[in-house]
């Protein structure tokens, strides 16, 4: 045989080993959490880069294909804004979070249940028809009430945003029980004014999700490798925090990662196993986080201790 021959070879035997050892380390928590239910937040770049999307979508067939459960919630802020811009609607944040005018909540909700979802949708069904798209309209899923915002240590009004006050998972349980993935957008009907549509934050409607599905798991996919102790030292990752930890750290967490935490804590505090925070710009970070020894990102559980992430070398 020649050498070139031989070389691919031994390359092909290591590889396969190495699939080999992915699968034994993964067969515990295979185990672990068959049966289980698992609601994710997907947002950040994965929403927006094509081969992100693509990876997502094969997790989550991966996940109900060994006998989980995934539910998947998603937002769309980017896809709001490039589509507003195109409109020539002008976007206005108060405190970190979108005012939602008549106008703009059009295309809020054309964008998240006509766009953002039914392309995840088909990526999804590209792999078999397991996904099911659905809006926290239908069926009563989501009820919701307006909330107003803090801009300076003041109240400011948002216009036709909400907060999710109230959830009936049926619609939901039916497609679990189904063997369906189902596939949630971030809107909600205003519960004084059920006519109206609110746009709800979809951190917060997954955490609320996750509670009335008794999920095991939360898991929300963000820009960030995960919560920092002292943002944006590299050394203070967040391996494991408790929730009594967490919420000491909230008051002074940047606007951006606070309703993030705010939904693992809430999530938490009301039943769910683990919650967690991941890096969505990682292909297959799903499988990495759920899958793996270490994980790669940062899970709030319960009590209070706090556990740094150790570096590679240490692992």
């Amino acid at each position: 045989m020649a050498d070139d021959e031989q070389d691919a070879e031994a390359e092909k035997a290591l590889d396969d080993a190495h699939k080999a050892q992915v699968l034994i380390e993964a067969l515990p928590w295979l185990e672990e959490f068959a049966g289980q239910r698992i609601v994710v937040k997907y947002g950040g770049h994965a929403m927006v880069d094509d081969h992100l999307r693509q990876c997502f979508a094969q997790d989550m067939v991966f996940l109900r294909q060994v006998g989980m459960h995934p539910v998947v919630v998603h937002g769309g802020g980017p896809q709001i804004s490039s589509m507003l811009q195109a409109l020539g609607i002008p976007s206005v944040f108060r405190g970190g979070l979108r005012v939602t005018t008549p106008e703009t909540m059009k295309v809020v909700r054309m964008v998240l249940t006509g766009q953002v979802g039914r392309n995840l949708v088909g990526a999804i069904n590209a792999h078999g028809p397991m996904a099911v798209g659905l809006s926290g309209e239908d069926a009563g899923l989501f009820s919701a009430a307006r909330r107003t915002g803090m801009a300076d240590g003041r109240p400011v009004d948002l216009g036709l945003v909400g907060e999710v006050v109230g959830v009936d998972a049926s619609a939901v349980e039916d497609l679990i029980d189904a063997g369906r993935i189902p596939v949630v957008s971030s809107v909600a009907p205003d519960e004084q004014d059920p006519t109206q549509v609110l746009n709800v934050n979809a951190d917060a409607a997954a955490s609320a999700l996750a509670v009335a599905l008794e999920a095991r798991k939360l898991v929300i996919l963000t820009d960030v490798e995960g919560l920092y102790a002292n943002w944006p030292q590299a050394d203070s990752l967040v391996s494991s925090i408790g929730v009594d930890r967490l919420e000491d750290m909230l008051e002074d967490m940047h606007e951006g990662m606070r309703p993030k935490m705010e939904a693992c804590l809430q999530a938490v505090r009301s039943g769910v196993g683990e919650a967690h925070v991941i890096d969505g710009r990682r292909p297959h970070s799903m499988l990495n986080e759920i899958f793996t020894r270490n994980g790669i990102g940062t899970v709030v559980v319960p009590g209070r201790d706090m556990i740094m992430r150790r570096s590679h070398d240490e692992c």
